[in-house]
């Protein structure tokens, strides 16, 4: 089981910073390593990834020295079992509105006696069974793991403070545009309501000791951090917009 180094820069009190890719691609993957992100978000939620294609880019991952974290299609166990098993580093969790989703999500990523995560044989996690006595790889695999837990929806925030009280759980992620669509601002985060919904949240993880996730952009990645978030990622389609706009403004400069 490999080191888990955003993971550890995240332990440090040190922001990760992250790129979140929805197509299947290796390559992009690979980049985002050599362009210095910590880590990449494999978009299985939204995205139209496989579960082969997710083991080609953890594997461009880790060449490219970049720590590989997979958004699973849902909550349910078996999603996410069959990611960890590919190899991923953690996953982030969507749409856990109690403690009890919570509890469950840590049970799913971390074997005996953390939780209750299927043990076989010859995977790729394992090393295909290559690294070593079965013991020491879940023990490993039980350090090294991360689990993310989204709070998007409404519920979700209501629970905030039961949720923080589970133990496992490494990062406690807001997700804007689905929150502001389950408050009714669908695709407004900034309405009033979420908008105090998300800096109160933020607010009492940070409070709590915990780490807090944030999507980020360039306009905005400064006053998230000075917010105490430390789990930060932007979207691919961001950055091309973004740098697309700089070089367009510049080709049209007269």
């Amino acid at each position: 089981m490999k080191i888990n180094r955003m993971k550890a820069k995240l332990l440090a009190g040190t922001p990760a910073y992250g790129a979140s890719v929805m197509i299947p691609s290796p390559q992009l993957v690979e980049m985002l390593g050599h362009a210095g992100f910590d880590w990449v978000l494999i978009d299985c939620e939204h995205g139209t990834i496989s579960i082969e294609s997710v083991e080609l880019m953890v594997m461009a991952a880790e060449a490219a020295g970049i720590t590989p974290i997979a958004r699973p299609a849902t909550n349910r166990a078996d999603d996410i079992l069959r990611l960890m098993d590919r190899g991923v580093m953690g996953v982030q969790v969507p749409h856990v509105n109690s403690a009890e989703d919570a509890r469950r999500a840590v049970e799913a990523v971390k074997y005996h006696p953390a939780g209750a995560r299927g043990l076989a044989v010859g995977t790729r996690s394992s090393a295909y069974g290559f690294s070593g006595p079965m013991a020491e790889y879940v023990a490993a695999a039980n350090r090294e793991s991360l689990v993310c837990v989204q709070l998007e929806d409404a519920a979700g925030i209501e629970n905030v403070d039961d949720i923080l009280r589970v133990e496992g759980v490494d990062v406690f992620f807001i997700g804007p545009s689905d929150l502001s669509q389950s408050m009714g601002h669908p695709g407004n985060p900034k309405a009033p309501a979420v908008h105090a919904a998300i800096t109160g949240t933020l607010a009492r993880i940070v409070g709590a000791g915990k780490i807090a996730g944030l999507p980020a952009t360039s306009e905005n990645v400064q006053q998230v951090q000075q917010q105490g978030v430390r789990y930060i990622y932007t979207h691919v389609p961001k950055l091309l917009g973004s740098a697309a706009g700089e070089f367009f403004k510049a080709a049209k400069r007269p």
